[in-house]
């Protein structure tokens, strides 16, 4: 149901990462703004970057390491019809001012559950309806990331099986599991695969913190490296997700390019280093390798050859645990070799995933769900799992993260300034740009360097 001052909803969607912004935005889409059923004749960009005339759509960037550049948010290719930086305490003025509809909450589960808390001390009329979830791969933190979302109106899971272990974890502790949505990831699309005379192209995607070491990931690299050696006819392209300096939704402090760099014996000429939008990148790819990226969805959805690398172990700090019984678990040496795996139909529908056309009705239920909230003559308070009595020694701290007090309203100090003008918005946003510079090198180059004298 639209505002009663505009014919379209109104949506609020809170992102503190680029790949969380490109989530959020089109999980607002899919669920409020009722999209034409998926066309997999388009590109994902094609079909994903066409805003929607049912919904307003604003944009806030949660202020953070994470916080995307201008060319990370050019690349997600998701516009929205205004998109601003802010802290938790600005969203929370924004909320209270903006009369929204739906607020999406795109974020680390720490600040998803700060939001709740600060949600539910505003004082408002009428709430907005409030939705969150995860934006690829749930293979680690499980029970931690799902309570620290619980308190949401809907908690969107990506597939079946995902719906299935959310509903678990929160009968599991008592708490109300009726906001477990099955959904699907909102920006699987493109044209299904079909191979090209002349083409055959290998593409690794990278992960910024799987593998975390530098040994790990430096083997990784000069296996894709001796494959395009061993196939001197054939492309071969590291898909990066950032450049150095650039934050996403997961901490890279060993960055391939700079191991590309120094890597002995320089890079052959069929092998190059890519950014650029994913379904870009799958439209021209002949086998997606991954250790467990969400990529890989994204290509099977499209049914490009997919494998998922068995090098360093079968473990759940990779996450390629996730792909048991997938079919798609593998190794470089079979690559080299001339391998491709063949996924298991049943492992794919359970995940959502080239699931026989059922991604175009994947959204009805969020969709039916969200509508019923809005046409309610009321909401119940926000009410999260945790709260001072349920978890004393462990909220105070995630809410005074974001300069919330245990009530969910501001603490003393951190209620946000009068917008400011001029030359002193241009000092202040030059001070907060040298600033961020400095915090990423410190968390690229300084802080590895000290982990390294701690280990000695």
């Amino acid at each position: 149901m639209p505002s009663s001052t505009s014919e379209a909803v109104r949506v609020a969607v809170l992102a503190d990462s680029d790949t969380r912004w490109k989530w959020g935005a089109l999980t607002a889409r899919r669920i409020a703004g009722h999209e034409a059923p998926h066309d997999s004749a388009k590109t994902s960009d094609e079909s994903t970057d066409t805003p929607s005339e049912s919904i307003e759509l604003s944009g806030f960037l949660l202020r953070g390491r994470a916080t995307p550049t201008a060319r990370q948010l050019a690349e997600v290719g998701v516009r929205a019809d205004e998109l601003r930086e802010v802290t938790g305490n600005e969203f929370l003025r924004a909320v209270k001012d903006g009369q929204y509809d739906i607020v999406v909450l795109a974020l680390v589960g720490g600040a998803v559950q700060a939001m709740l808390h600060g949600l539910a001390a505003l004082p408002l009329p009428r709430r907005p309806v409030v939705v969150t979830g995860y934006v690829g791969v749930v293979y680690e933190k499980l029970a931690d990331g799902l309570l620290l979302r619980h308190g949401a109106d809907v908690v969107l899971a990506n597939s079946l099986h995902d719906a299935d272990r959310f509903r678990e974890v929160y009968e599991g502790v008592g708490a109300d599991a009726s906001s477990v949505t099955e959904a699907a990831l909102p920006f699987l699309g493109g044209a299904p695969y079909t191979a090209q005379d002349g083409r055959d192209t290998v593409v690794f995607a990278v992960q910024p913190s799987v593998p975390e070491s530098r040994t790990d990931r430096t083997y990784l690299l000069r296996r894709l490296v001796e494959h395009a050696r061993l196939h001197p006819g054939r492309e071969v392209l590291l898909k990066l997700r950032s450049k150095p300096g650039e934050h996403t939704t997961h901490l890279e402090e060993i960055p391939y390019q700079k191991l590309a760099d120094k890597l002995p014996g320089g890079l052959p000429p069929n092998f190059r280093l890519v950014y650029g939008h994913m379904g870009e990148v799958l439209d021209r790819t002949d086998l997606l390798v991954t250790v467990s990226s969400t990529a890989a969805l994204e290509s099977l959805h499209r049914r490009v050859p997919t494998a998922v690398l068995t090098d360093l172990g079968v473990r759940e700090a990779l996450g390629n645990h996730h792909f048991l019984g997938s079919g798609l678990l593998t190794s470089w040496d079979r690559l080299d070799g001339g391998h491709r795996p063949a996924p298991d139909p049943e492992w794919l529908a359970r995940q959502g995933v080239a699931a026989d056309g059922a991604y175009d009705t994947a959204f009805d239920a969020a969709r039916k769900r969200v509508a019923e909230l809005l046409q309610s003559p009321g909401l119940p308070p926000l009410a999260p799992y945790y709260t001072p009595a349920t978890a004393p020694g462990y909220l105070p701290g995630i809410l005074a993260r974001h300069h919330l007090g245990a009530d969910g309203t501001p603490l003393p100090g951190a209620a946000p300034a009068a917008e400011v003008s001029g030359v002193r918005r241009m000092v202040r946003e030059a001070v907060r740009n040298a600033a961020r510079g400095a915090y990423r090198h410190g968390v690229q180059r300084v802080a590895p360097v000290i982990r390294r004298m701690g280990q000695l």
